[in-house]
């Protein structure tokens, strides 16, 4: 029986057993997100998963396989290994907001869609912001910075989408929004839990003081036809 804990290594596969079940495109050995909300993967055997991946694959441009490194066809290409620090909070942040924090619901969508695609494009898809709670902070009546929710385990959901408009940057409106966004989760008495690239060092010094530590090294496998 794999403990709470251990999920975390495979954060796709149990994301999509559990909360995300519904998302799911199902194959056996290897399940991935149906490509409109998310274009991950994750596979429990990597046993039979090389013609699943090929089906997959003809469904979008490219995705991302997250865990140990898949075995896949001569069909498949590896565009690259994004390797990224998994992080874990377990206590509430405490912080001052100077900020109206607003939870963003679907006439906001589009909004979401076209700044996350702006500073972070591939990751967010039409449909991703269905995946969980997202929050905001506007100026002008213009949406400048966003946090929200993607992976959802029974125990555990993964702070996403930290995103700020360029223009608006270094005011501290993520450190505002990483928070309030931990918080809720935490109020749900989930663990929050998240992903940053190993080279993005002002990010992890963010989550650092905020109170994440890291947990571990994982692997995001990019793969194109």
């Amino acid at each position: 029986m794999i403990t709470e804990h251990r999920k975390l290594e495979n954060p796709i596969w149990h994301s999509l057993t559990e909360v995300h079940q519904s998302f799911a495109i199902d194959y056996g050995n290897i399940k991935f997100y149906h490509p409109d909300y998310c274009p991950f993967g994750g596979y429990i055997l990597n046993e039979n998963i090389a013609e699943p991946i090929d089906k997959y694959s003809t469904k979008v441009d490219q995705f991302f396989i997250v865990g140990e490194k898949p075995g896949i066809s001569n069909s498949m290409k590896l565009k690259n290994e994004l390797v990224c620090d998994q992080m874990i909070l377990n206590k509430k942040i405490t912080f001052n907001s100077s900020e109206h924090i607003v939870r963003l619901n679907d006439n906001h969508a589009a909004e979401v869609f076209q700044l996350v695609n702006m500073v972070q494009p591939g990751y967010f898809k039409s449909k991703t912001f269905l995946l969980g709670s997202f929050f905001g902070i506007f100026k002008n009546d213009k949406l400048i910075s966003i946090t929200g929710e993607r992976m959802k385990m029974n125990e555990y959901t993964e702070v996403s989408a930290v995103i700020t408009h360029p223009d608006h940057t270094g005011k501290g409106y993520a450190r505002q929004l990483v928070a309030h966004t931990a918080n809720n989760i935490l109020e749900q008495k989930k663990t929050p839990f998240l992903h940053v690239a190993e080279t993005n060092i002002p990010a992890i010094r963010l989550y650092n003081s905020s109170g994440f530590t890291k947990r571990r090294k994982i692997s995001f496998w990019n793969f194109t036809k």
